[in-house]
């Protein structure tokens, strides 16, 4: 696939997310598709992909995840994306209190055969649980639970 055709498939990936359609999002992935919400963290297939997203996602309802800068050399695609979103359901543990969270990720997507096979998530999971935290107290609690 072209350049334009591999950021065009990321940009469908993202937009189906957007509106929650989980199964337009799987169909944009490999077979073999491996996910890594951090460093060494894999999650493999779209099923596992999906179960570790939505419930991410519908802790925000009526969030947005909007693409600010795609580049892309070959089979890889970097985007910039912004998150926001109020809490509305439990995330990582912490109970809704209707903080709103603002953060920025950076994607790393490679595409095989026409598909997206690989997705690696870089984002300040400390600086959401922070947003998230109303007070001092909470936000001691949140790092000791996070250690």
């Amino acid at each position: 696939m072209s350049v334009e055709a591999n950021k065009e498939l990321v940009r469908k990936f993202y937009a189906a997310i957007q509106l929650e359609d989980y199964a337009a999002a799987a169909s944009c992935c490999h077979e073999n598709f491996v996910f890594y919400t951090q460093v060494d963290t894999p999650i493999l297939g779209t099923a596992g992909f999906i179960q570790s997203e939505k419930k991410n996602f519908d802790a925000f309802e009526g969030f947005t995840f909007k693409i600010e800068s795609l580049l892309a050399e070959g089979d890889q695609i970097a985007a910039y994306m912004m998150f926001d979103g109020r809490q509305t359901g439990i995330f990582e543990g912490i109970e809704p209190k209707g903080a709103r969270v603002r953060f920025s990720l950076m994607m790393f997507l490679t595409v095989a055969d026409g598909k997206i096979i690989e997705k690696r998530a870089h984002f300040d999971r400390m600086d959401i649980r922070k947003q998230l935290a109303t007070t001092v107290s909470e936000l001691k609690n949140t790092k000791e639970s996070s250690s």
